[in-house]
């Protein structure tokens, strides 16, 4: 097991306290020459040929849920719906599945809570949702996980009682005044990747640069990484682009390379992930005992696949994928959108409000 230092807040003081936690089996950082977990590793030599450009491209082109795949390659509708039901219509038996244990609910941010928009800045989730989720967290722990900066998505989300994952987890913030959930006055803050801020600023610039004759792409710094939007680029560009972050990258050998929906990702070669990032929230909730918690997690990012497959791995709690069509993916469950998401945590919270209300009659 892997000791790491987490520093946390002590409410009622606002002293910061060092502390020492358990927070993986094996080793943060993860080998520089090898694709771990879908990540693309960056050599230290420059390959160049068609045969990489041409993969480049086709997870680029994958990654762009409006573009039309070849029907080959993508499963049948109804049988995938089979697999992973809506989780409005299997809502039942979620929940019968959850009796007995405290449900923590996780929720990624861009394109779960708030619509997938071509400006990133502009990714505003509605009120209705904002009230929506406000209400889930007066009856479950919830978090929200995000590969956006943890400032900038609390922005977005704007509700202090959550817990913040930003930077895809390597930003963990709980609530200022600590947790009705946890027994502890103290706020929890972990930050795995410290050590590479200099180096993420380093080629934040360098990124602008290279990037910023290639009309429509922009660099967005997620302070502990980097993202490369090309929603906006022509397709024309994207090997050109690709090329230009990968010539960058070759430099830092301690960086990976992933991709997500229309969007490029910078980040710390260290094993850490939504899916530990959801590990440890849980442990710092005091659910660390997994017979007694039923955790959800709700996203549409390859980067959100990392947790569902703990879940899916530890046959305790469930991924719910928001997709419109049909992915490869460890969820066990789908939703088709925003508003289904909506929907779905309403469901959930009329069903506690009941059941807590039966309770006390």
């Amino acid at each position: 097991m892997t000791r790491q230092n987490v520093v946390v807040a002590d409410a009622k003081s606002g002293i910061n306290v060092a502390i020492t936690m358990t927070v993986s089996n094996q080793s943060l950082f993860t080998k520089t020459r090898e694709a771990q977990g879908g990540c693309i590793a960056i050599p230290a030599k420059k390959v160049g040929g068609a045969v990489r450009i041409n993969t480049w491209l086709d997870s680029m082109r994958a990654s762009s849920p409006t573009r039309v795949r070849p029907a080959i390659s993508v499963p049948d509708q109804s049988s995938w719906m089979l697999r992973h039901p809506s989780a409005l219509h299997a809502f039942e038996q979620i929940i019968e599945a959850s009796k007995g244990k405290q449900i923590v609910m996780f929720l990624d941010y861009d394109g779960t809570l708030s619509p997938i928009v071509d400006d990133p800045d502009r990714a505003f989730m509605s009120e209705a949702m904002r009230a929506t989720v406000r209400q889930l967290a007066r009856y479950f722990p919830t978090a929200i996980v995000s590969g956006r900066c943890r400032d900038k998505v609390y922005n977005f989300v704007r509700l202090a009682e959550l817990y913040y994952a930003g930077s895809h987890g390597m930003d963990i913030k709980g609530p200022s005044k600590g947790s009705k959930y946890k027994k502890e006055t103290k706020a929890v803050l972990f930050q795995p990747a410290s050590e590479f801020l200099p180096m993420i600023d380093e080629v934040y610039k360098a990124l602008l640069e290279k990037t910023k004759s290639i009309p429509g792409a922009s660099v967005e710094h997620n302070k502990f990484c980097l993202s490369v939007h090309f929603r906006c680029v022509d397709e024309k560009k994207w090997s050109m682009l690709s090329q230009q972050v990968r010539s960058v990258l070759q430099q830092y050998p301690k960086l990976r390379l992933t991709q997500g929906r229309k969007v490029l990702e910078i980040r710390p070669t260290i094993k850490w992930d939504k899916g530990k990032a959801l590990e440890f929230l849980l442990e710092s909730l005091g659910f660390g005992n997994w017979t007694d918690v039923f955790p959800v997690y709700i996203g549409d990012d390859r980067t959100d696949e990392d947790a569902f497959k703990i879940l899916r791995d530890r046959g305790q709690g469930f991924g719910i994928l928001v997709s419109k069509i049909p992915k490869d993916t460890s969820a066990s469950y789908s939703l088709q959108e925003p508003l289904e998401v909506m929907y779905f945590l309403q469901r959930l919270v009329e069903w506690k409000r009941l059941s807590v209300r039966q309770y006390r009659v």
